[in-house]
């Protein structure tokens, strides 16, 4: 029998992720002929790092997912900057920008999000583009023009005080330049953030040179001087940087005639309304995650994979617990599950201590003597073993507060890696457990970047690469 044709459309994080795990269950192709499509011209790259370029600590080379090798080594067919335009679903049949087209047999959307562009007076320009001086840092090429426009010491704004706007304004405020974020709502990272873990955010980020217009919405762009707010005020800016939020792209899905809401609606096999094509990842609506994560979008595409394949028929996604964290070398902050609880909720015991001096605020949920929520900022410690409570579902010890100061250790908790069960996940991205870098180690991958390799930890947001060099360093010295 031949093989099954499977497309996708994306070759970002989601789509890479998938015709990995796909080939790692069928190697030869027996079972699956696999086609990637990819809109942007470069091959796969890890999203997430991107701020890293912009603060100068790694190069394009570093973000990279997969080499000009992979898709052949790998008997993938790879067509790179070449858009899809439509769907036909009863042809299954997809039509190219160039004016080609490709059979399915099924189809995976992993088109991803856009930017979001809030309506300010000068940001668009008569052609529907960005105005001069201005750019929305999604991808690549959005780096790279940063870069090329952002001197070294000139003034920089920023749209935007959620997760990617503060990693960029970080990267470029690392680079030497003079930045200020523009944010209309009164406190930092509303989605994950209460407003006094908003408060001592910026005191933290303020003192690695970060500005706040908090409370302030940018009114009009003035090209080559930055921005106007609606108090009048002025921000002067020699390029101006979107990141007010992104949106599922679901045009193609929708001109298909699939049902899309805020994206392309996916039950727990990752079907669309047409049982032949999939969503996955960004452009994909599950009522058990939220989108715009790293771990969820590849949690999908392993599911996704043993179903196209056929090696486990059963798999379903049922979702994945929101985890966020803020990538910064000097700052550690974790917000993860029901985070915004208020501490005036009686249906949970509801805990908070706030050090701003020292950039310090934690806050702990928890119902039924499990962790339900948390938000942890420059408590490394407690959030390591509160992030294992939550994500493990271990009871909470009684005495809460020596819990959030970092001093308790439950049994089976995070801690030495001599402490933590093999069950302990140290890569959230990836559901990497300690025992499966043990197993690594053992088959002759004894450094961060061999354990990388094999197992893909630190490959996502790389919050985990100090866990994993303890677990390296701890069994190089028992070994």
């Amino acid at each position: 029998m031949p093989p099954r044709h499977v497309v996708v459309l994306g070759y970002g994080m989601a789509g890479a992720r998938l015709a990995e795990e796909i080939r790692r269950r069928d190697p030869d192709g027996a079972r699956v002929a696999l086609t990637v499509i990819g809109e942007e011209p470069h091959h796969a790259y890890n999203r997430v790092l991107l701020s890293a370029l912009l603060a100068g600590t790694m190069r394009p080379d570093d973000v990279r997912l997969h080499d000009e090798d992979w898709a052949g080594e790998h008997g993938v067919t790879l067509r790179l900057g070449v858009a899809a335009t439509r769907i036909d679903r009863a042809a299954r049949r997809v039509k190219l920008a160039d004016g080609s087209t490709v059979g399915y047999d099924s189809l995976v959307l992993a088109t991803g999000s856009k930017p979001i562009l809030p309506p300010i007076e000068g940001l668009l320009g008569e052609d529907g583009l960005l105005a001069d001086g201005v750019v929305a840092f999604r991808s690549l090429d959005d780096c790279e023009r940063i870069l090329g426009m952002a001197r070294i010491g000139a003034p920089v704004a920023v749209i935007g005080g959620g997760l990617l706007g503060l990693e960029a304004a970080h990267g470029l405020a690392r680079r030497g330049n003079l930045v200020t974020v523009v944010h209309q709502v009164g406190h930092l990272m509303e989605r994950q953030l209460d407003p006094e873990g908003g408060r001592v955010l910026a005191r933290a980020l303020g003192e690695l040179g970060v500005e706040f217009r908090l409370g302030s919405t940018a009114a009009r762009y003035l090209p080559g001087d930055g921005l106007k707010l609606a108090d009048d005020s002025h921000v002067e800016a020699d390029l101006v940087v979107v990141t007010a939020g992104v949106r599922a792209r679901t045009a193609l899905a929708a001109a298909a005639g699939l049902e899309v809401d805020r994206g392309v609606l996916v039950d727990d096999a990752l079907r669309t309304s047409d049982g032949r094509v999939h969503a996955i990842g960004d452009c994909a609506q599950h009522p058990g995650t939220v989108s715009g994560l790293v771990q969820s979008a590849w949690e999908q595409a392993d599911v996704l994979a043993d179903l196209l394949t056929g090696t486990r028929a059963a798999a379903r996604y049922r979702g994945t617990p929101v985890l966020t964290r803020l990538k910064t070398k000097e700052i550690d902050l974790a917000s993860l599950g029901e985070a915004l609880t208020e501490v005036t909720d009686d249906t949970a015991e509801v805990l908070s201590l706030s050090d701003p001096k020292r950039g310090r605020y934690a806050k702990l949920v928890i119902r039924d003597d499990r962790v339900t929520g948390a938000i942890l900022l420059g408590c490394p410690d407690a959030a390591a073993t509160i992030t294992q409570l939550y994500d493990r579902r271990i009871p909470v010890p009684e005495d809460r507060l020596s819990l959030l100061l970092g001093r308790t250790m439950p049994s089976g908790a995070a801690g030495s890696p001599a402490e933590q069960p093999a069950s302990a996940k140290v890569c959230q991205c990836n559901s990497v457990t300690k025992g499966r870098l043990i197993e690594a180690f053992r088959n002759g991958a004894t450094t961060v970047s061999e354990l990388a390799t094999a197992t893909r930890a630190t490959t996502g947001c790389g919050g985990c690469t100090d866990a994993v060099r303890g677990i390296a360093d701890w069994l190089a010295s028992t070994a």
